[in-house]
């Protein structure tokens, strides 16, 4: 029965329709009850899977399968009059919005994100597993948790810092809210007036989704369609901050073209998104600029951290895989996350995430990182010199493995109260279910909540 009063409902669905981390749109989706009524002197067809008998067999006597199989036709929903349907308003979620002002002031609680036309999970997209939750839920929506509320004091205070001194790592046991947390991240940023790149999925610029070309004059392979596409989101997101801030000093476009001091850094997007094969040119120098001008802080968050230190499915002349810094968009994302290039405000945040074991966090990553300091890479094996430069002075940060009581308490609340349970459950439901998960964050819901959906 909840399955079917589920159905019934608006529901808030993420679509990402590119290879990769893609423009996404909000949208509210009727999932109908699969039935269609038969109309007065019209005979209900039924399809059929059977064979029939001599009539349905071929020359060689073989039996033929029935070409009209039956299909299922969506019921309007104004026709879902039975009391099975019936369900309570939506709006009864009712939780406050996602704020830099109001992140430390409800530890322990679940606030949803407003998501208005230019916001970053709307724009950028999420990861896999957030965008599944966001599919179920009516209303995207997080806990605010004590390491959350540390995260956001740590960018208060790296608004008026250099990049160079705030880059953090996010690291934990699998399910332990790592990719929630960097989405708190941004949207903290985001709604405290800084300028936001989001790179929700960044498996997606090593897994050859993309095309690519190689670049003599930098020696490096060129992504020119994600080039694209992250400059044209990043605008979208931060329009009005850019339309504030112009070019400091000359830009040359590939000997094509200079752009004087002055130019509106809009001016200098749409150079890249008029000639698709200069947006990565055009996206370096724009992070560039943004990091010569100290009029708004800039975040850099990074989901998937681990494949930017990975061997890439792209492949060179030879058919040998190319290392992702030697790929245009890791190789960039890298020289910010290391230091080499630096915002003069702002902050750059990565995730590491072991939901894709293709490429997974690697024994020589984790001793870089300082996540086994005491477990040294094997003698017998090369380390790159890459590895060492690209992660020097990064800090590392351990979510906990564990939410807390009151943490876990607000997660089952906004399920319970999103009708996601198929019946009213006790308090010994709650602990029962958060004692079996270990306090997981991803167990609890989906291997706890969400398992009493299951028949």
């Amino acid at each position: 029965m909840a399955a079917l009063t589920a159905a019934a409902r608006s529901r808030v669905s993420l679509l990402s329709p590119h290879a990769g981390p893609s423009l996404t749109q909000l949208h509210c989706q009727q999932t109908r009850a699969y039935a269609a009524p038969v109309k007065k002197g019209q005979t209900k067809k039924t399809g059929s899977q059977s064979f029939k008998g001599g009539k349905g067999r071929d020359s060689g006597g073989q039996a033929k399968r029935e070409k009209r199989l039956g299909s299922f036709r969506p019921m309007p929903v104004v026709q879902l009059k039975h009391p099975v349907f019936a369900t309570e308003a939506i709006d009864e979620l009712q939780l406050p919005s996602f704020d830099a002002e109001l992140v430390s002031k409800n530890p322990g609680k679940a606030m949803q994100f407003p998501l208005p036309d230019n916001d970053a999970i709307r724009i950028f997209g999420v990861p896999r597993n957030v965008l599944v939750d966001f599919r179920i839920l009516s209303k995207p929506a997080s806990v605010v948790r004590d390491i959350t509320v540390k995260l956001a004091g740590k960018l208060q205070r790296a608004s008026q810092q250099s990049s160079e001194d705030n880059r953090i790592v996010l690291a934990g046991t699998r399910g332990s809210g790592k990719s929630y947390l960097l989405l708190q991240a941004v949207e903290y940023a985001a709604s405290a007036g800084w300028m936001v790149l989001y790179i929700p999925r960044a498996i997606n610029l090593v897994n050859s989704t993309s095309a690519y070309t190689y670049d003599p004059r930098t020696q490096t392979y060129q992504q020119p369609v994600f080039a694209y596409q992250t400059l044209q989101r990043f605008l979208t997101v931060n329009a009005t901050a850019l339309g504030k801030l112009s070019i400091s000093s000359p830009v040359e476009i590939e000997r094509r073209e200079t752009l004087p001091v002055g130019t509106p850094l809009k001016d200098l997007i749409d150079v890249g998104l008029k000639d698709q094969s200069v947006a990565p040119t055009v996206l370096e120098a724009l992070l560039a600029e943004l990091g010569r001008q100290q009029k708004y802080p800039v975040l850099l968050a990074i989901d998937d951290f681990q494949a930017l230190f990975s061997k890439s499915t792209y492949r060179d002349p030879h058919f040998a895989h190319i290392k992702a810094w030697h790929l245009s968009m890791p190789r960039l994302l890298l020289q910010y996350a290391s230091g080499q290039k630096t915002f003069a405000r702002g902050a750059v945040i990565g995730a590491l995430s072991s939901s894709n074991t293709t490429f997974a966090l690697t024994e020589d990553l984790r001793y870089a990182l300082g996540l086994q300091p005491y477990m040294h890479p094997s003698p017998y094996a090369k380390v790159v010199p890459e590895l060492a430069a690209y992660t020097r002075g990064i800090s590392t940060w351990k979510i906990p493995e564990r939410l807390t009581v009151d943490e876990a308490a607000a997660l089952f609340e906004v399920w319970n109260k999103d009708k996601s349970l198929h019946t009213h459950v006790p308090d010994e439901f709650f602990m029962a279910k958060y004692s079996e998960s270990g306090g997981n964050a991803r167990d609890f819901v989906w291997r706890g909540l969400l398992a009493t959906l299951e028949t």
